[in-house]
């Protein structure tokens, strides 16, 4: 594996719809070594075998994993806590198995749902079976042996038509699936099945960072996995790009964050921006709007890195009365800056340089400092400024 770079992302291209065995597929296509993977699996104690071949879907290659079960065995039904002590006992790291049982968490509320039921009550059928666990835990160390940042997905096919289960037969999505994929982009396409099982919904509905059709990075390697059926003009597969962002000689994308509030004080307002910059905000702004109805409103406007956007929107939900923000991606170009320091009157006053092309293009005493020293001596903050801008001058040319 390549050594890391910038923020890693992973990309999910779901147009056939996912299941636990394409993740799988689809991660070892971008690298991972096999048998390191086969050997992890092991670990699991489970009675299983995996294959692992290259296949055709629709004339498009990809890879495909099998998780091989005994013969005439019948697949076991396991609760809630045999599940948790089962992922405990496994040698994987803490973030592996805190991610598995958030995964199969996600599968076991799904289900107390549908059947209503207590958690403690639901046996998993199908997802809780072998297949299952080789799928979620081989997929969260998949994630981790790949260095992970940051996951995206595009919109879920979901199929259609009805599908076999323990439960009977379903209409798809079956309401297992339905209620893990809420609030969650998906639609219908293709051929009458059911594309999107459990436990694809429940791998991607929990770790699944953002959904939007495609993120802006620096493609570095494509994975193809195979899902089971071959369909004669539908390429079954799962689609993933793995890329970095902030790699190109452009500035790295960061993140405009916005929402519109008519109903908080000035007070409020000026707390949360502070909130905001101490949590790592690029820069916040705010704007007076009118809003329908003609009330007058504020925007409040945050840029963000991708790492720094998860506090953003905590704050701004927990700050202010806002019930939704807006986002997108953004590139912007700075100056390249550094610090230098004069002295005026025992003072040391900072002053911001501003670079473009190695040339000094801008020149700025601190403001804070300059404040200081103006209240210090008694004079127009003009003036201080002046006097800071005359001492770097004269220090740039020796005298």
């Amino acid at each position: 594996m390549e050594r890391k770079k910038g923020i890693r992302i992973l990309h999910f291209q779901p147009w056939a719809g996912l299941s636990g065995d394409m993740i799988l597929a689809a991660l070892l296509d971008l690298g991972v070594n096999q048998r390191d993977f086969k050997k992890a699996i092991e670990q699991l104690g489970l009675d299983v075998k995996i294959r692992i071949s290259e296949v055709e879907r629709a004339n498009l290659r990809g890879r495909r994993v099998e998780v091989i079960l005994p013969e005439k065995k019948k697949l076991k039904a396991r609760r809630w806590f045999e599940i948790q002590k089962l992922i405990e006992a496994t040698p994987f790291s803490s973030q592996v198995k805190e991610n598995s049982q958030k995964i199969f968490q996600t599968l076991f509320e799904a289900e107390a749902k549908v059947h209503r039921q207590p958690i403690d009550e639901i046996h998993l059928h199908e997802a809780g079976a072998n297949d299952a666990l080789v799928d979620i835990l081989g997929t969260c160390w998949l994630l981790e042996k790949l260095e992970i940042d940051r996951i995206t997905c595009a919109p879920i096919n979901l199929g259609s038509g009805w599908v076999k289960t323990a439960h009977g037969l379903l209409p798809v999505p079956p309401p297992a699936v339905s209620e893990i994929l809420k609030g969650i982009p998906v639609y219908s396409y293709g051929p009458q099945v059911e594309l999107t099982t459990p436990t694809g919904a429940a791998i991607i509905a929990t770790l699944v960072n953002f959904f939007l059709i495609f993120p802006q990075i620096t493609i570095n390697r494509v994975g193809y996995g195979a899902g089971s059926r071959d369909f004669p003009d539908f390429p079954n597969l799962l689609r993933v790009f793995l890329g970095e962002e902030g790699t190109s000689r452009k500035a790295p994308l960061i993140y405009e964050i916005s929402t519109n509030i008519d109903d908080a004080t000035p007070q409020v307002l000026a707390q949360t921006c502070e909130k905001l910059l101490k949590a790592g905000a690029l820069d916040v702004s705010q704007t007076p709007i009118i809003m329908k109805k003609g009330r007058l409103a504020t925007q409040l406007t945050v840029l963000a890195s991708a790492d720094k956007m998860d506090k953003v929107f905590e704050i701004l939900f927990k700050e202010t009365t806002t019930l939704g923000l807006r986002f997108h991606p953004i590139e912007r170009q700075v100056l390249e800056r550094r610090i230098e320091t004069v002295e005026i009157d025992g003072e040391k006053i900072p002053v911001k340089i501003a670079l473009f092309q190695d040339r000094i293009i801008q020149v700025q005493p601190e403001y804070d400092a300059c404040c200081k020293l103006a209240e210090k001596k008694l004079v127009p903050l003009k003036e201080i400024q002046q006097l800071v801008i005359d001492a770097w001058k004269r220090r740039k040319k020796g005298l």
